[in-house]
């Protein structure tokens, strides 16, 4: 009983996590699968301890702050973003496009860093969301690209926008038989209109994945004659990152030793 509903309230702040506007009960509770009066329990609760807020007006439930505070917090003491940051700088100049790092998380990925290297004209500046869409970015499809046929058809198909952008399971194969191939992906305006990311993924030594690392720009300026370039740069940049990263978790380590 406690751990059901333990996981239902983790659910909500899940549910309510990518929502910059308020949500209603009602539309809370469906989305949940649950009894709105449930539900109007859960956030009694969240709302009295601080993680949720309701709108006097229309009586709609949102996130506060807290959650963002204390994911910053963790993230600082991990010092994950201390570690990567110059490799990922070095990258943003070289390219002179976005760069972005997202590390996994279950799943899926969560953006954690970004660094703009375009120092003149368009700038791409992406939409401010907390987890990648798999099916559509580069960071995505380099992620998939490190599991097994098996598992990343599944985790793709579950994915919030799986089966609206996965299209034929011939030719979601086809492309992440290619990716895995050459080692990084890319996304040519899929995410978004007008726009082309290449993405590598993360490993450590030891072999596990991480995270993904990207340069993303305009179309019009990340054009196909700078695929290959940009791809070795990211890739080189990917393999950095994973040399960097036991640091991080060594210097966690001796810091509470």
């Amino acid at each position: 009983m406690v751990n059901s509903l333990v996981e239902r309230c983790f659910a909500l702040v899940e549910l309510l996590a990518p929502e910059a506007s308020a949500m209603r009960l009602g539309e809370i509770a469906e989305r949940l699968g649950i009894q709105k009066s449930a539900a109007h329990r859960m956030l009694t609760v969240l709302h009295e301890i601080g993680w949720v807020e309701q709108d006097s007006t229309t009586g709609f439930y949102k996130l506060t702050l807290r959650l963002a505070i204390l994911g910053q917090r963790f993230l600082s003491s991990t010092r994950l973003t201390d570690v990567c940051q110059p490799a990922l700088e070095e990258l943003a100049a070289n390219s002179a496009e976005l760069v972005r790092m997202a590390v996994v998380q279950g799943e899926t990925l969560t953006w954690i860093s970004q660094i703009q290297g375009a120092q003149h004209g368009l700038k791409y500046q992406p939409e401010l969301v907390a987890t990648v869409r798999l099916t559509a970015t580069a960071n995505g499809k380099a992620y998939l690209a490190t599991l097994s046929d098996h598992e990343a058809l599944r985790i793709a198909l579950n994915s919030p926008d799986g089966k609206s952008s996965v299209g034929s399971v011939e030719d979601f194969m086809k492309d992440l038989n290619l990716n895995k191939k050459r080692g990084w992906a890319i996304s040519v305006e899929e995410a978004e209109p007008g726009v082309v990311a290449i993405a590598a993924p993360i490993a450590l030594a030891e072999g596990p994945v991480v995270g993904t690392v990207s340069v993303a720009g305009p179309s019009s300026r990340l054009t196909s004659d700078r695929y290959d370039s940009i791809a070795s740069a990211v890739q080189s940049t990917a393999r950095q990152l994973g040399e960097l990263w036991p640091l991080r978790m060594r210097s966690g380590t001796s810091a509470v030793n």
